[in-house]
């Protein structure tokens, strides 16, 4: 599969030309001519929608950079590619793969067409080495342990899974991908890793330490602005890059189709598929212009469940005509713009596959669906297979998720050398020559995948340079964006009630420490009351009661709500007659409680940034001008 230009950024290219005052065509009228072309690239809604997004001429002006400068997806040699694949266009024969010059080796830097060298590196590999492809592996704490350098030296894994215990200290993490990379670049075949992380922004940040806190998807969705989605996946990726980190399991476009669910929750854009879909596809173009390798999940949406895949496989019970029209939807789309990666859910779909196999382990899913209507032609990677959720052990899981049509198989832990998810593997490899096809099928995926995104760049790209970490991370521009984007996204529950002012002495309660800190800098006088973040869904009996009796002598109230259990502490204030105010962190679907004219910020996320915009907006400072992403109606 070539890495084809975007249709989203060749179309940010076209209002580029238009920013910068050159003309698509001689004598054309350059407004009707980017409406023309944009709508050909995009459809009209999408087209639509990035026209009508105040970020729209710098997001512009941006592209026309990485196109000139021929970085990042939209690169100028990407355009020229696109320019010469029209009609009549002939067809070149592709080159054969050769080894490098003064080498009589084929390996992994030979030249060649990338589609004729994956094959090649395949049917030149050992069996072991084959199926080393399809694993993605974590390790424990923050030093890679020998194990991991036995499976990489030995059997050539595809890639490594960075979790947060392995990023605290961003220095050591590093060190560690250095050390990694260096291992699989002196391998056999040369082939480098896949170093691959869940960075979606906003809850979900694997890679801590001094990476930057972001306002996350459902504050993107709060603004409807694709320049949002864009520029968080851009920066978002280059700080990864700044790691050598290659590939973002991101965006996650799961509906918000059950606003209650904690895993989900503000790791949604929005309930409506096609902003969902508009926002994913931006995101995803952001990171590829930045050189990382996105990855959209939850194959096939996990939003239509409170539960979490985690512990349990959530029981999903729509019928095919909603799935199609509502959690495909983004898919699609993504699809459509060359999405090159897929991670899929452990999520059962009973009235449409009865087997009630998640649809991680799911042929209808993976393969009729995924492959066969939606045309994806890139890699599909398993949720971690040692979640609750495949129903199974992990050897089994693995097995069945390559039957599936998963190529690469992610666990959290890692095996044993001779542990029974590689031995089952080869045994039956060995044994079963439709089987053999598939694990050689999904391995050409992967080396094709790294042929596409991390060969253009060259070894030297994918080591992380120890001496630029402090200027890379946190991402200077990046830090500046995601201020005024949670700006942008704060949402005002009843938009007349604000500005709010606290009269008399004033109580803050928060689950947050630095939502209180935050609050004690507007307000150095104010009071102070902690409760616990969990259970988020209903107060602590003990705890309400400390707080009824600390409301004694209070004049007015700020809450910051995480759940409805933060609710609850607002309803106990308002009760009692006191000037109250609330600050939502979270999903805002708590503030449905809300009475009538209640002051209420939501900003989506516990970032400092995004606690200082509820701040400003409460106070007036900013406007709230932030919708809902998905129906919220209080005040009943």
């Amino acid at each position: 599969m070539s890495r084809r230009p975007s249709p989203i950024l060749l179309a940010l290219l076209l209002l580029a030309l238009v920013v910068t005052g050159m003309s698509l065509a001689p004598g054309s009228a350059l407004e009707e001519t980017r409406q023309l072309e944009a709508s050909t690239l995009l459809g009209p809604v999408l087209a639509s929608r990035i026209a009508r997004d105040p970020g729209s001429a710098e997001l512009a002006s941006a592209a026309f950079e990485v196109s000139a400068s021929g970085k990042g997806a939209g690169g100028a040699a990407l355009v020229a590619q696109a320019s010469m694949q029209g009609v009549g266009a002939k067809a070149q024969p592709a080159p054969t793969a050769t080894a490098r010059p003064g080498s009589s080796a084929l390996d992994f830097w030979s030249r060649g067409d990338p589609g004729q060298l994956a094959s090649s590196l395949v049917a030149s590999m050992s069996p072991e080495e084959v199926i080393g492809q399809v694993f993605l592996l974590g390790y424990p704490g923050t030093v890679p342990p020998p194990l991991i350098y036995e499976w990489i030296k030995k059997r050539g894994i595809g890639g490594v899974k960075i979790f947060g215990w392995n990023t605290e200290d961003t220095a050591k993490l590093a060190a560690a991908i250095t050390d990694l990379q260096t291992a699989a670049l002196s391998s056999a075949h040369r082939i480098p890793l896949l170093i691959a992380t869940d960075q979606e922004g906003g809850i979900v940040r694997h890679v801590k330490g001094s990476s930057s806190e972001t306002p996350g998807n459902m504050a993107i969705g709060a603004s409807g602005r694709p320049s949002d989605a864009y520029w968080s996946g851009f920066y978002i990726a280059r700080e990864l890059d700044a790691l050598g980190i290659n590939m973002n399991f991101a965006p996650a476009v799961d509906l918000a189709t059950s606003p209650k669910s904690q895993l989900i929750g503000t790791r949604s854009f929005s309930d409506d598929p096609l902003l969902a879909g508009i926002l994913g596809a931006s995101f995803s173009a952001g990171t590829m212009a930045a050189g990382i390798i996105p990855t959209a999940k939850h194959f096939p949406g996990h939003g239509g469940t409170d539960l979490d895949s985690h512990g349990v496989t959530p029981h999903i019970y729509i019928d095919r005509a909603t799935l199609e029209k509502r959690e495909l939807v983004p898919f699609k789309m993504l699809v459509e713009e060359g999405l090159p990666a897929v991670m899929s859910g452990h999520l059962s779909f009973p009235r449409i596959d009865p087997s009630e196999r998640p649809a991680s382990l799911s042929r209808t899913f993976m393969i009729d669906i995924l492959r066969g209507e939606l045309g994806f032609k890139g890699v599909a990677v398993t949720d971690d297979l040692r979640m609750g959720g495949t129903g199974t052990d992990y050897a089994s899981a693995c097995r069945e998720a390559l039957d599936a049509g998963d190529d690469l198989l992610m666990s959290s832990i890692l095996p044993d050398f001779e542990d029974s998810s590689f031995t089952g593997l080869l045994a039956a490899y060995r044994s079963e020559p439709a089987f053999r096809a598939r694990l050689r099928e999904a391995a050409t995926r992967i080396i094709r995948l790294k042929l596409d995104w991390l060969a253009p760049r060259g070894q030297s790209a994918l080591i992380p340079l120890p001496g630029q970490l402090s200027r890379r991370l946190p991402d200077r521009k990046g830090s500046a964006f995601f201020r005024d984007q949670a700006d942008r996204a704060a949402t005002a529950l009843f938009p007349a009630s604000l500005p709010w002012h606290p009269t008399g002495r004033l109580l803050v309660a928060s689950p947050l420490s630095t939502f209180s800190s935050a609050a004690a800098a507007v307000w150095p006088k104010a009071a102070t009351f902690r409760f616990s973040w969990r259970p988020e869904s209903k107060a602590l009996p003990d705890e309400l009661a400390a707080f009824d009796a600390s409301l004694v002598g209070v004049d007015s109230v700020l809450v910051c709500v995480q759940g409805d259990a933060g609710m609850d502490f607002v309803l106990k204030a308002l009760a009692r007659g006191k000037k109250v105010s609330v600050v939502s962190i979270l999903s805002p679907y708590p503030l449905a409680r809300a009475p009538a004219g209640l002051p209420a910020v939501a900003v989506y996320s516990m970032s400092p940034e995004s606690i200082d915009a509820a701040l400003s907006a409460l106070r007036g400072l900013t406007k709230a001008e932030g919708n809902f992403p998905f129906e919220l109606v209080a005040g009943r």
